[in-house]
């Protein structure tokens, strides 16, 4: 079973409305006692201009942006691959954002 660090960028099966797309972790390392879920938000080329979307260039994506308004949680299961690694300075852009729409 994969195991998902924050900071990465992995290739997820999000069902058949929200489609196969890459994702960026944010959630923490889990334990043996924890349920078996990451937090992520998804990436996206369909922009839309909103205050809550990030561009991060990386070589691994397409153009596009990870959305602070698609956080979701899934089973580990759901991971199908890694796709690559943001550096802290992007990771961190990415968090503001997700601060930014929760309001913290």
């Amino acid at each position: 079973m994969p195991e998902p660090r924050r900071g990465e960028v992995w290739l997820v099966d999000l069902g058949m409305v929200a489609k196969v797309r890459p994702c960026l972790v944010l959630s923490v390392p889990i334990g043996p006692q924890d349920r078996v879920l990451a937090t992520l938000i998804g990436h996206t080329t369909s922009t839309r201009g909103s205050s809550f979307e990030v561009s991060v260039p990386v070589r691994f994506l397409q153009a596009g942006v990870f959305d602070a308004q698609s956080l979701v949680t899934v089973p580990h299961a759901k991971l199908i691959r890694k796709l690559g690694d943001l550096t802290p300075d992007q990771l961190a852009s990415v968090e503001d954002a997700v601060r930014r729409w929760l309001g913290l």
